[in-house]
């Protein structure tokens, strides 16, 4: 089932909602596993931690791809690239500006709280959080689960200044040979990522940083450009629809093999320098993400493309969710897990607790003039060009 590029995409509507939607669970996830985050339960311990490892791989990866799509419809019906530049700078900025000086910052308060480093005030924290020098052990002012909109943001400028070329790319009989092939777009289109894995992360570790975090720069503008690329390749599209239905069997095969790494790996070793065999795992690694994600992409095209009422409210609210959940998250947490309700009690409430926030938070927001900015409200249209 062939989609026609031009026509409206509400299944990319629901895909984006679903991957904000996971971001916010993973993060009430990242306060039972023993992995380092803001704040932890007195519950946290490994057992929620191969779950999660099940979407992490390709969580984000969806999210950029999304936005890659997202831009090549809006800039095909911007009037002026200027002002949709000077747009997404308002959209993403004001948004990462007002979370890093204000909301984000009880985060770190709580974080150095729990730790017995600082027992004040938040408001006797805020001046030390500004500083120009750094007080805390923490970094402060810092963005935390924002830093999504500082990349992207990025991203789009870099994109619109290379738009001439970047819509040439597509169009070009070299970029369609590939996109056309079903076994390209599962094998070979994901490779660059393999790569960059194995030689440029090892010397360029993930610090969302902004700046020396360029193997994660080099892997998410990628398949931000990807995104773009694919947005209205109708031979990517087609290809989707033939493999999807084997794609969650090919990523449960290198799920398998990353569940038995130390064996295939020690059993590889004989024949395999190091290098080698970390570019296998690697490109294991990447086809289990990308398997996962060709999913979710032809089971929306094929599932998801049609419009409700619920896609049209969580459409214009999902942003704004994203914006709000982690603090939400982060302070539910640290006083509930003071009272030591029992695992499954107190990550019922934390959740239901960062949800209904969410919800409560968008429905006030989105009704006070000029504030809805600064937690992402506006008007979306959605994907395609009959918005």
């Amino acid at each position: 089932m062939a989609l026609n590029p031009h026509q409206r995409r509400y299944d990319l509507d629901w895909l984006r909602i679903i991957a904000f939607g996971l971001l916010i669970l993973y993060h009430v996830g990242m306060f039972y596993v023993t992995w380092g985050w803001h704040v932890k339960s007195v519950y946290a311990s490994p057992a929620v931690e191969p779950l999660m490892s099940l979407v992490n791989p390709w969580r984000l990866a969806l999210l950029f791809f999304i936005s890659g799509v997202a831009i090549r419809f809006a800039t095909d019906k911007a009037e002026s690239l200027k002002q949709f530049a000077w747009s997404r700078v308002a959209r993403l900025g004001l948004p990462l500006l007002f979370g890093i000086y204000l909301w984000v910052m009880p985060q770190a308060y709580y974080q150095v709280r729990q730790s017995g480093e600082f027992t004040n005030s938040i408001i006797d924290f805020y001046p030390g959080y500004v500083a120009l020098e750094q007080v805390y052990s923490t970094i402060t002012p810092t963005w935390n689960h924002l830093w999504y909109l500082a990349y992207v943001l990025i991203y789009i400028l870099i994109a619109l200044a290379a738009l001439p070329w970047l819509r040439r790319v597509p169009e070009s009989r070299a970029w369609q040979s590939l996109t056309s092939r079903p076994l390209v777009v599962v094998f070979l289109l994901i490779l660059p990522f393999a790569i960059n894995e194995t030689w440029l992360s090892p010397v360029w570790p993930t610090t969302h940083e902004l700046i020396n975090d360029w193997a994660h720069h080099l892997h998410r503008f990628l398949i931000f450009l990807i995104g773009f690329f694919v947005a209205k390749d109708s031979g990517f599209w087609s290809s989707v629809d033939r493999v999807w239905k084997f794609t969650p069997l090919l990523a449960i095969a290198a799920f398998l093999v990353l569940s038995n790494g130390q064996e295939i790996g020690d059993m590889l070793g004989q024949y395999l320098s190091d290098t080698q065999l970390r570019f296998v795992f690697s490109y294991v690694v990447v086809i289990y993400a990308w398997s996962c994600i060709l999913t979710l992409l032809g089971f929306g095209q094929r599932f998801l493309n049609r419009e409700s009422p619920l896609l049209r409210y969580l459409t214009g609210a999902i942003f704004c969710y994203y914006v709000l959940h982690q603090t939400i998250t982060v302070i539910a947490g640290y006083y509930l897990t003071e009272y030591q309700l029992g695992v499954v009690a107190e990550s019922l409430l934390v959740l239901t607790i960062t949800v209904a926030g969410c919800v409560i938070g968008y429905e006030l927001i989105r009704r006070i003039p000029r504030i809805g900015i600064l937690f992402g409200v506006h008007k979306v249209s959605g994907f395609g060009s009959g918005q």
